[in-house]
């Protein structure tokens, strides 16, 4: 297949997930029922496109995009089932994309969520991201995310 020696790679980057205001990058496109009645918001389904910055500021450099879907997924506690995807923008990985399915618990210090696979660069990509919590608006909703990043890859 043409693979050569496995690397192992560390981003850390900031997700920016702004559900308020005149230009959001999260948007809710469903929900059930019950949604409004539920203590996690159990059914809520949110697109996103959010930016993925250097630091924490959203004036920082943007390196890239989050873009997928994030679900309320638990009736008992707030756990969103996360599937989305890193496009980067700029730098070494400009192009590629890294692919994210887990579960959030968001209210967790850190949380940890599995890499998938990827393309481009991170073609046949393994690993995880730890998220953890920068700031959160709790008027608007809106949040900062810090992610950092280990995956391996060819």
């Amino acid at each position: 297949m043409g693979l050569k020696k496995q690397k192992l790679s560390h981003l850390h980057f900031y997700f920016h997930d702004i559900v308020a205001g005149r230009h959001p990058t999260a948007v809710r496109v469903a929900e059930a029922a019950t949604t409004n009645t539920s203590a996690t918001g159990f059914g809520f389904v949110v697109m996103i496109d959010d930016p993925l910055t250097l630091g924490p500021e959203l004036s920082s450099k943007i390196v890239g995009r989050a873009q997928g879907i994030y679900a309320s997924a638990d009736l008992t506690n707030f756990g969103l089932l996360m599937v989305l995807n890193y496009v980067f923008t700029e730098g070494k990985f400009n192009g590629s994309t890294l692919s994210i399915l887990g579960r959030n618990a968001v209210f967790s210090a850190v949380r940890e969520m599995p890499i998938v696979g990827g393309s481009g660069v991170f073609r046949f990509a393994s690993g995880y991201a730890q998220a953890k919590t920068h700031s959160l608006d709790s008027k608007t909703g809106d949040a900062v995310v810090e992610y950092n990043v280990y995956v391996f890859h060819y």
